[in-house]
């Protein structure tokens, strides 16, 4: 008897299109059904936890994230001036009608020139990178910058578009994905990365939007906000030679960002920037 050759169905890959159609549609329904008002933005924002929830995540990522830059830095001089001038420009702007209990820290490392926001409130800035400062407006423009991160909720912006990221992905991923074709496994990598470059670019957007945040913030505090374009001028010199400073690596080219600051300056005050505003 000649041996039968059964035809394979094709019921296999229209399951793991269905499948992917609803993760789509859930990870897309998740992410538009989820929308905040933010009252200082005046922006309706896509994020699906609450200020509390921010604040508790950032309290416990803390001491992690500053254990990968050797800790708190023990000059405590430099950490009262941190405290004194990050309470400055929160109880003096509208950070303060804000859910978030904002708290400057000095990290130890003094060879990397950073600073960052987790969600909440918890602010960093390196010793390098202060060592870098001139003045209390330039530490002012860091600070400002880094605290608009947390007010405009860019940390809780991007938990949301991760997870809608992740679920798209994993659409893609369920739905190229052939078992007897291996280069289908590639295509499911490029969905993979397409998703990761999504994401950086939003990045960018957040950082322009902080520094025009950082302009107003440092203004209501009585901070001339033209120190921050000093700020850009000395990470671009810091750039000059050498490896990069890791700054660059989380925020736009300082030469891209001027344009913005100064815009923004311009708009807050368009006589010109009064004179009795601290440098």
């Amino acid at each position: 008897m000649e041996p039968r050759y059964v035809r394979r169905s094709s019921g296999g890959g229209k399951g793991r299109l269905i499948i992917a159609v609803i993760m789509a549609v859930v990870a897309l329904a998740g992410y538009y059904g989820s929308r905040s008002f933010n009252p200082v933005t005046q922006e309706t924002q896509h994020v699906d936890i609450s200020p509390e929830q921010e604040v508790a995540l950032g309290l416990q990522a803390a001491p992690q994230m500053a254990q990968q830059f050797g800790g708190l830095h023990p000059d405590q001089q430099a950490q009262q001036l941190v405290d004194r001038v990050c309470q400055e420009l929160v109880s003096r702007s509208a950070a303060k009608d804000t859910a978030y209990d904002f708290d400057c820290h000095v990290l130890a490392d003094e060879q990397t020139i950073n600073a960052f926001a987790l969600p909440g409130g918890q602010v960093f800035i390196t010793a390098g990178l202060m060592g870098k400062l001139q003045t209390e407006g330039q530490l002012a423009g860091v600070l400002g910058h880094e605290i608009a991160h947390v007010v405009a909720r860019h940390g809780a912006e991007h938990i949301a578009k991760a997870r809608l990221t992740q679920g798209l992905t994993g659409a893609a991923v369920i739905a190229t994905y052939d078992p007897d074709n291996p280069a289908s496994q590639r295509n499911a990598a490029v969905a993979a990365l397409i998703g990761q470059l999504v994401n950086m670019r939003f990045g960018r957007q957040d950082e322009l939007e902080s520094d025009r945040l950082g302009v107003r913030f440092m203004s209501e505090a009585g901070y001339d906000p033209r120190a921050m374009v000093e700020v850009m001028r000395i990470l671009e010199e810091a750039a000059g030679g050498g490896r990069q400073p890791e700054f660059f690596s989380t925020h736009p080219n300082p030469a891209n960002r001027v344009a913005t600051i100064q815009a923004a300056i311009q708009e807050r005050f368009p006589q010109g920037v009064p004179d009795d505003l601290r440098s």
